[in-house]
Parts: structure tokens; C-alpha cells; sequence
């Protein structure tokens, strides 16, 4: 039963990504197959580089056809109705912070379940739910989002120290990850309304005489 939930939350988070993916395609005004592959590579791009680097292969999203296939429909069905969603943007923002949630709860719960330590956990936490969005900014060539403009991958690194401080509680696996997932979904609204994010180097560099 627990499996069966934590799926059906992976597939929601998947579709939401998959959302934001397409609409950053549209945006760039590519064409449908491009909306498609950029659907696909921010829904499931994340998951099979931390399936890839701590040796969990094939990736999950090969085994399961499911996770493309959402994927792709979710590509296309944006595609078809671009011209509506313009409107839209704020809800899908939201909605791309429940996706960073779930996916940094599913990421935790991975690398625990290979025995990785703390540091592992929480980068295998934080590249679940941003992944797919560097891969996304890289093959749009821009410097990702996540390393110059927003509080995100923050929200998901403290969430991967919260759950491997959970292990230590004793509580059950479904309320570490829905702990974790709620607290990165908060940590991801507030960032948004009050508009929070880290400090950015500023260039003080000597000029030369």
C-alpha cells in the first residue's frame, strides 16, 4: 500500500515537471518535438542521473515505461493548448513546488535504501527534484536557473538533511517522506511570496592600471 501511494506521488511530481518542461519549450518557441523532449528531460532527467551515478540500473523511468509515457503525453497535450496556459503561470509555479517536494522525498528515500551516508542522501535528494531543470537550462544554453536566481535546490538540500535526521526518530518511512515533502513545499512558497533567495557574488575585482 505504501509502495503503491509513494507511486502514485512519483507520477504526479513526474506530470508537474513534465508540465514545466513543456511550458519552458513553448516559451522558446520550439516545435513539437522539442516541447516533447523538454517535457520529458525535466520530467524524468532528474531521477535517472541519481539512478545513474549511485549505480541503480537501469533507471527507474526505463523499467517503468509509465514515467515516459506521462511524459510525453503531458508534452503534447501542452503543446496543442499553448495558446491557454500563458495565464496560467503562477498555479504551474506552485504546483512545480509540490513536484520539488515529492521529488526530493523520493530522492532521499533512494539513496537511503543504497545505504549512502548523509551527503549522499541529500544529493541524491537535491538532484531528483533539480536534475532535469539543469539539463533543461544547459540544453537551452543559459546558466541554470537553480545556481543564480531562486531559493530551489536550497529548499531541496534541507529537505534531504531533514529526512536523514528522521532516520535517527524511529518513525515509519511514510512519514519521513511526507515530513520531507511538505517541508520543501513550504520552504518553496514562502521562498516565492516573499521573494527569498541567497546572496549573489558581486564582482570587486581590481582593475588593472
Amino acid at each position: 500500500m505504501l509502495d503503491q501511494l509513494i507511486f502514485c506521488f512519483d507520477i504526479a511530481g513526474t506530470v508537474i515537471f513534465a508540465i514545466t518542461g513543456a511550458v519552458s519549450g513553448i516559451k522558446l518557441r520550439l516545435d513539437m518535438l522539442g516541447v516533447v523532449v523538454f517535457s520529458c528531460t525535466v520530467g524524468v532527467g532528474g531521477g535517472m542521473l541519481r539512478d545513474t551515478i549511485i549505480g541503480a540500473t537501469p533507471a527507474a523511468a526505463l523499467q517503468n515505461e509509465v514515467y515516459l509515457i506521462a511524459c510525453i503525453l503531458t508534452g503534447l497535450v501542452l503543446f496543442f493548448i499553448s495558446g491557454r496556459i500563458a495565464r496560467h503561470g503562477e498555479i504551474i509555479m506552485y504546483c512545480d513546488a509540490f513536484g520539488l517536494g515529492v521529488f526530493t522525498a523520493i530522492g532521499a528515500a533512494k539513496g537511503s535504501q543504497y545505504d549512502l551516508g548523509p551527503v549522499g542522501i541529500m544529493l541524491c535528494a537535491t538532484l531528483s527534484a533539480v536534475g532535469g531543470g539543469i539539463l533543461r537550462d544547459v540544453m537551452s544554453r543559459k546558466i541554470p536557473a537553480v545556481l543564480v536566481s531562486d531559493f530551489y535546490a536550497t529548499a531541496s538540500l534541507i529537505g534531504g538533511g531533514v529526512f536523514c535526521l528522521l532516520e535517527f526518530s524511529g518513525i515509519g518511512v511514510f512519514w519521513q517522506f511526507t515530513i520531507v515533502a511538505l517541508l520543501v513545499i513550504v520552504i518553496r512558497v514562502l521562498a516565492m511570496h516573499y521573494h527569498i533567495r541567497l546572496p549573489q557574488a558581486k564582482e570587486n575585482l581590481s582593475k588593472s592600471s
